[in-house]
């Protein structure tokens, strides 16, 4: 199920934030992700966040800022099962286009968005 970012969901979401951004960026030192933790658990209720949970238990989110998309996070063990596509397509519905960044390196990220019509306007930047 999806449904809007609550508060309380706040631990769980930064959890899956840290975790997905070390392992998915090994070409950034994880010391990048932990020192920058506290700003991100700060502004990330800023965002239009929407959570998809299983049960009680929170298995990713996605954060929109107008149309760009902050970032897109599926907890690991779960990727590559649909929540990424059912997240996105979530907020789709509500913009005419999607604006992101992501990192050259990250080949798994931009082989998901281009695989979702997302077209690369420069070395970091999709659009849909």
């Amino acid at each position: 199920m999806i449904r809007p970012f609550e508060t309380k969901n706040l631990d769980a979401i930064m959890e899956i934030w840290l975790n997905t951004n070390i392992r998915a960026h090994h070409f950034i030192d994880s010391h990048y992700w932990k020192d920058n933790y506290d700003l991100v658990k700060e502004q990330l209720p800023t965002a239009n966040i929407n959570v998809y949970l299983e049960g009680n238990e929170i298995l990713g989110f996605i954060g929109i800022s107008e149309n760009f998309i902050a970032g897109l996070f599926v907890k690991e063990g779960v990727q590559s099962k649909g929540i990424g596509t059912q997240l996105l397509n979530s907020v789709k519905q509500d913009v005419n286009s999607l604006k992101l960044d992501v990192y050259k390196e990250n080949k798994q990220a931009i082989q998901f968005y281009s695989k979702h019509g997302f077209k690369v306007y420069d070395e970091n930047d999709l659009e849909f």
